[in-house]
């Protein structure tokens, strides 16, 4: 179960993350369910709460240097937790898009409830494999 904000990296409509999820599902063999937190309630979502409590540990102190925002990120704790920090370099391609036959195709492997077309669905790895398999 993925709990997301509905964001625009993410969203239930995005064509590149629904199809890496339906590849991910393929491939791992595991069953994937996106549940959307509605918007404009972040209370609901964890990390929110995390953010929250790292803006109070760093308290206005000016973060000059990626050692000392990762230096800060980990001394902090959440339930009694430090975490663990990383500085992810990886540039994402922007503006990589499926054309509307490969978003129908990659559709076909997901399952959207009733009524909740984009707050909830389903990837079944059998039916992933099955459209990985057919892949243009």
């Amino acid at each position: 179960m993925i709990n997301a904000d509905n964001g625009p990296e993410n969203s239930g409509v995005r064509s590149q993350w629904l199809k890496r999820l339906v590849e991910f599902s393929a491939r791992w063999d595991v069953k994937v369910q996106l549940a959307y937190y509605p918007p404009y309630h972040s209370k609901y979502n964890p990390i929110e709460r995390v953010f929250g409590i790292l803006e109070n540990y760093w308290n206005g102190d000016p973060l000059r240097t990626v050692e000392k925002a990762l230096g800060m990120a980990e001394g902090m704790t959440y339930k009694g937790v430090h975490p663990i920090a990383r500085l992810v370099t990886q540039e994402y391609s922007k503006g990589v898009k499926l054309d509307i036959h490969q978003r129908r195709f990659y559709e076909k492997a997901l399952v959207r409830l009733q009524d909740l077309q984009k707050w909830f669905i389903t990837i079944n790895p059998a039916k992933a494999q099955h459209i990985c398999a057919l892949a243009p």
